[in-house]
């Protein structure tokens, strides 16, 4: 998926207790990347999409898998632009595609993804997505999977 696809990139710079002895980040670190660019990502649309059904009252989200590719490594100071996009929405799931890319060498040194799943916080049940939050991410993203069963 090319970089034109994704419409949304946090920054955020290796810090001293990210990296090994050798000033290398440790793979563990950009699942922390991601979920800073998934939780800033949900706000941003709900800033410019207001729905009043997501992420609010007895529901939340439950990430249910991760993965990354790492192709080169970050070290300390590096400054990482993390591009994120929703790819796929299901009935009560949707996932996320990251992109990791050094902001000065402008390589892609890695790339991601994950699936989370809306949840109701007392029975601790899936709950199918609003509507408002299909229809914001569509607005939003023009390359997005909508799967869903009836």
């Amino acid at each position: 998926m090319e970089l034109s696809h994704y419409k949304h990139k946090i920054i955020e710079v290796v810090r001293f207790h990210e990296v090994d002895l050798l000033g290398v980040c440790n793979n563990a670190v950009y699942f922390n990347f991601f979920e800073d660019a998934r939780i800033k990502y949900l706000h941003d649309i709900k800033k410019i999409f207001p729905m009043k059904e997501f992420l609010e009252g007895d529901s939340f989200f439950i990430m249910v898998h991760n993965d990354c590719d790492y192709i080169e490594s970050a070290h300390l100071e590096d400054e990482l632009n993390i591009y994120t996009r929703i790819n796929f929405i299901k009935n009560s799931s949707f996932g996320f595609k990251h992109i990791v890319e050094n902001n000065n060498t402008r390589k892609i040194i890695a790339r991601g993804g994950g699936a989370v799943v809306h949840i109701n916080s007392i029975t601790k049940r899936s709950l199918p997505i609003p509507q408002e939050f299909y229809d914001a991410v569509q607005k939003f993203e023009k390359h997005v999977e909508i799967i869903k069963s009836t």
